[in-house]
């Protein structure tokens, strides 16, 4: 039991100072104060006064981190932990007292919270709600291993994978185990005069099972015994799941392209699961398998990139990559970059052999006008190389190639999709990026390629109805998201994406006096012949809708700067005015566009 474990943690003190109170009657209560008054004095929490004096801070980590990490309480027992620390709180004087409870206070919702989501299980956190539904007692470690018995089987939280409740339990033991050690160090070093959280004794046993016994007390009475010994199968450890190492490679990727997990990869179009629960871990298994071999001097020199390859794909929106272009992109081919993202199509039958596509349709795919069949013939062994690579991948079913085309199945983005779940990174399916948020979407979707932002706000839209009010919606949030950042720009870029055609002139109209895609909404409206008031339009509309239609980064500077000169011309106040609107409007494009041209902007 902990309470053996952890000594002068003054738990007997604490309970004698709530003599003749209804707290010290009740074993609830009298649990949690087991757990909150260790987990303070773990933390080095001051026990000279023969109870732990929690700080703001302390207090702050135990709900928010501490507890959710290591202590199972089902939700009509948790209000019991934020009451000890209110009791606690309350034998301090002055403002201590009321600085503690306060942040108690402050921390209730965040700790509800925290102690209710999937993510913060551990195997021992869930097995422990497991047993108390099916009526164990988590204080009878026989009656714990009887029903542990009866679970074989058991299900999984809604949403979590075996790999999520192991890389939580692996970094609980490490941070109960890190923290049990220096507990130990600073009662040798310093002394207590309350006495050592530790005995030599418990410590001479091992540090881990020290921490065993505390998770006992804090979930399930022999429960870690039990999950270490003839049930470890119900709590795989982390060499169960050798597909990790891949989905540690897909985050790598992630970060490489967007810097942060959470910024969202887009939601493919069609998702499959293989039969059984287990069935996406073995897919990920059989795909690291193949990526492991890749990695072997056959395949060099593109086996290596097998895990830019997945991730590519998947950032695409799992659209169809071509061969031939991500050779040319290895071999340092110049590829205009406004093609990098152009979809390919798949066709319905090709040979299994690879050839290297005729040069018009090579010529479609780089944008390099002046190829001929020379450069054809000297990006055939490349791309044979790096189809090769994809062949191998295709093997285990979860990717295709047929002809230059190659792409994940519907099976293979559902895989890649855990994979990158596991590491944090938001992977939204189709269904949840439809409910998101207008500003939500828009803020993923600038950095999509266009084809999949394209896609994925229009189904955005359709499953509104593509009402007036839908549209009307999204864009307010192409003038809101981002506004005044560098990225602005990008997300006003999203309007050309959208299928005017077919918007409800309404919501164009409303959209007119947007003082950022104002102009944009005019333009639509009168390619469709529609009747618009101009003059709703505002300046600072006008002038984005000015600057953006400038020339960025082609074509030479001097027909740039004649552009900039021909849109000046027509502005009221010529190009000073021009420019001073434009900076007024978006000062980062404005500098990113006219500061090549020569042209300073105030």
């Amino acid at each position: 039991m902990a309470e053996t474990v952890l000594t002068n943690t003054g738990l007997d003190r604490f309970l004698e100072l709530l003599d003749g109170t209804p707290e010290r009657r009740d074993p609830v209560f009298t649990r949690a104060a087991e757990a909150v008054l260790g987990l303070l004095a773990l933390r080095g929490a001051d026990r000279g006064t023969g109870v732990p004096e929690p700080t703001p801070g302390l207090v702050r980590q135990l709900l928010v981190e501490d507890l959710p990490t290591f202590v199972y309480a089902p939700p009509g027992e948790l209000a019991a932990y934020p009451a000890v620390l209110g009791a606690l709180a309350a034998r301090f004087d002055g403002g201590r007292g009321e600085r503690i409870a306060a942040v108690v206070a402050e921390s209730g919702p965040d700790f509800e919270r925290a102690m209710n989501d999937p993510g913060n299980l551990t195997w021992h956190r869930w097995y422990a709600a497991l047993l108390r539904s099916c009526g164990a007692d988590l204080a009878d470690p026989e009656d714990v291993r009887r029903r542990l018995a009866a679970l074989d089987g058991a299900p999984l939280p809604d949403g979590v994978h075996r790999a999520d409740l192991m890389g939580r339990t692996a970094l609980a033991d490490v941070l109960l185990a890190e923290a049990l050690t220096r507990a130990y160090v600073r009662d040798a070093e310093g002394q207590p005069a309350a006495g050592p959280l530790l005995t030599d004794h418990a410590v001479a046993t091992g540090i881990g099972q020290v921490a065993a016994a505390l998770q006992d007390r804090w979930t399930a009475a022999g429960l870690a015994e039990q999950l270490a010994g003839p049930y470890a199968r119900f709590a795989p450890g982390p060499d169960a799941f050798p597909h990790l190492v891949l989905a540690d490679a897909l985050l790598d990727e992630h970060l490489d392209y967007y810097e942060d997990p959470v910024t969202p990869v887009p939601p493919p179009p069609a998702i499959e699961t293989g039969p059984g629960t287990g069935a996406v871990e073995a897919d990920a298994d059989a795909l690291i398998a193949a990526v492991e071999e890749l990695a072997e001097e056959e395949f060099e020199p593109y086996g290596g990139e097998a895990p830019h390859l997945l991730y590519v794909v998947y950032q695409r929106g799992c659209s169809a990559d071509s061969v031939a272009r991500k050779a040319a992109e290895y071999e340092d081919w110049a590829v205009d970059p406004a093609l990098e993202d152009l979809p390919v199509a798949v066709p319905d039958e090709a040979p299994e052999a690879y050839t290297t596509p005729p040069l018009p349709e090579l010529v479609r795919l780089l944008g390099t006008a002046d190829l001929n069949e020379a450069d054809r013939a000297r990006l055939e062994g490349p791309a044979r190389d790096l189809a090769a690579v994809v062949d191998r991948l295709a093997a285990t079913g979860l990717v295709f190639r047929r002809g230059d085309a190659f792409g994940l199945t519907p099976r293979g983005a559902g895989v890649v999709r855990y994979l990158l779940r596991v590491r944090g990174i938001t992977a939204p399916t189709a269904a949840q990026a439809a409910v998101w948020s207008a500003p939500d979407l828009v803020a993923a979707a600038e950095g999509w390629p266009e084809c999949v932002a394209a896609r994925v706000l229009a189904d955005w839209l359709h499953a509104r109805g593509d009402t007036a009010e839908a549209w009307s919606s999204l864009l307010a949030a192409l003038g809101t998201v981002h506004a005044g950042t560098a990225d602005a720009a990008a997300v006003r870029g999203l309007f050309a994406v959208l299928d005017t055609a077919a918007a409800p002139a309404d919501a164009l109209r409303g959209a007119l006096r947007d003082p950022v895609i104002g102009a944009y909404a005019l333009q639509a409206l009168l390619d469709r012949d529609e009747p618009a008031d101009a003059i709703q339009v505002g300046t600072s509309a006008r002038a984005l809708h000015v600057l953006d239609a400038l020339p960025r980064k082609h074509g030479p500077l001097e027909s740039r700067r004649t552009a900039f000169d021909e849109a000046a011309a027509a502005w009221p106040g010529g190009s000073a005015a021009l420019v001073r609107a434009m900076a007024a409007a978006d000062r980062h494009e404005a500098e990113r566009v006219l500061g090549p041209l020569g042209i300073t902007v105030n």
